[in-house]
């Protein structure tokens, strides 16, 4: 059986944490989804309104009674706006990456809401512990979306394991029971999942965006350099195509969503067109393995094959020892 999962105040059955996916990729149902199958569900703050984000938690929280966590990258203007008002609803962490922030260590002492931190190293993960976060994610390159780092998450995770007393969760590239085994066998305590969960009944990302998941191979992993100022990893399309060419696409307004932006194109705008299903304009971010996902199923189903490919993973290990 897979291990109960211990940070701050939260018990979950699981040790698997749905990672936050920006724009409108993780959502309520998601998020309530693997919250109601033990696990912790996260929604993305990255991209709404403060308004939208709050009604995002109130709907979570009439979906499930388990564990619910909002994801905001630093990057974004409104970094503040959103994690306190994530934090006045009273979810049960913040989690933030893209950048690192301080102030978000005074704002969790002050309304009690444990922070994660994302990290992609040693030092950091102990400057994380020791302002006062709850457990660390470790992201690998592996990783969907922004990266911090071009290291494996098992390299870095071998790092970290030992270098701080607070729970370690792996990212990147975890998407099976096999890889969750790998990682606890390692030392971390729970693991960070998005890529799987895209394919579940339950996101709300329009169908193209679920199909091209599908349809790619491996071959179709791209790097692209974000306004955002790091490299992020997405599914090639004809707007990676073009960009990879032009280096720059056309912004046709700009509402000033990140704090530093290159400019280069509106990540808000081609993440927003994805999500709605324009998988040719829009930008599709993904895991680099995710083409190990075949099919769309439930949250459920998916939660249900981690568990038994973890069991079948440990007894492996285990008649392999013998």
């Amino acid at each position: 059986m897979l291990p109960q999962l211990n940070i701050a105040h939260m018990k979950a059955k699981l040790p698997i944490i749905q990672g936050g996916m920006a724009v409108r990729v993780s959502t309520a149902k998601l998020a309530a989804a693997v919250a109601n199958e033990g696990g912790i569900g996260v929604i993305a703050g990255t991209g709404l309104s403060v308004q939208m984000l709050q009604d995002e938690i109130r709907k979570a929280r009439q979906l499930t009674a388990g564990y619910i966590g909002v994801n905001v990258l630093f990057a974004v203007t409104q970094f503040a706006q959103l994690v306190k008002a994530a934090m006045k609803e009273k979810v049960d962490f913040i989690v933030s990456g893209a950048g690192f922030s301080r102030d978000i260590f005074t704002w969790s002492k002050e309304m009690n809401v444990p922070v994660i931190s994302m990290v992609s190293s040693a030092r950091v993960a102990r400057l994380a512990e020791k302002l006062g976060a709850a457990a660390v994610v470790v992201e690998g390159k592996e990783a969907g979306g922004h990266l911090g780092t071009d290291r494996s998450v098992f390299d870095i995770l071998h790092e970290v394991v030992g270098s701080v007393k607070i729970p370690v969760l792996a990212a990147g590239g975890i998407m099976n029971g096999y890889d969750i085994a790998h990682a606890l066998n390692i030392g971390a305590q729970g693991v960070q999942m998005a890529t799987r969960f895209v394919t579940s009944v339950e996101c709300e990302a329009h169908e193209n965006f679920k199909n091209l998941y599908l349809s790619s191979g491996p071959e179709d992993s791209v790097m692209i350099d974000s306004p955002v100022g790091l490299p992020g990893r997405a599914l090639r399309n004809p707007m990676t195509e073009q960009l990879a060419k032009e280096k720059q696409l056309r912004i046709e307004k700009c509402d000033n969503c990140l704090k530093h932006c290159s400019r280069s194109f509106c990540i808000l705008d081609v993440l927003n067109k994805a999500v709605d299903g324009d998988v040719e304009n829009g930008l599709v971010f993904s895991g680099e393995h995710f083409h190990a996902v075949k099919e769309i199923q439930s949250v459920k189903n998916i939660i249900a094959s981690l568990v038994h490919e973890y069991e079948i993973a440990i007894a492996e290990m285990k008649s392999a020892i013998l």
